[in-house]
């Protein structure tokens, strides 16, 4: 079944409810052949104490957008597809707006896949450099 970029990202945005992506209001935003773009608001639902985007939401926004493109672009039907590794190295802090996370594949396997999720601000200044590996195995 082939499905529209917008039947896509309406797939996977509706996937969220109840889940930490929900809590964050991280919502799919883009989708290509190669790639998956997640946004998700900075504001006091994000931030550290000092009022600065928190790095454990960076990395969750990383690991919610990387393992969603595994999972759109394996198939589901037969495997399920779970994170099992990221790195985040965190360049900028941010204050308000939206950030922006694009995942890319760096290794596209049958059994693991290695993703490269850059992370800008709304000017497309680089926040942070994120890597996530998942692996994909048989539904039983």
């Amino acid at each position: 079944m082939n499905l529209t970029k917008a039947e896509i990202l309406e797939k996977a945005n509706n996937s969220f409810k109840n889940t930490l992506m929900e809590t964050l209001n991280i919502e799919m935003v883009d989708y290509g052949d190669d790639f998956l773009v997640a946004r998700m608001p900075v504001n006091s639902r994000v931030y550290q104490p000092d009022g600065v985007l928190h790095g454990g939401a960076t990395a969750a926004l990383a690991e919610s957008v990387g393992s969603f493109a595994s999972h759109i672009f394996m198939d589901t039907e037969k495997l399920f597809v779970r994170g099992t590794e990221i790195t985040a190295n965190h360049l900028k802090s941010v204050r308000e707006g939206f950030v922006y996370a694009r995942a890319t594949f760096l290794h596209k396997g049958r059994t693991t896949q290695l993703l490269d999720i850059r992370v800008t601000d709304e000017a497309d200044n680089l926040i942070s450099i994120c890597k996530l590996s998942t692996i994909s195995l048989p539904k039983k």
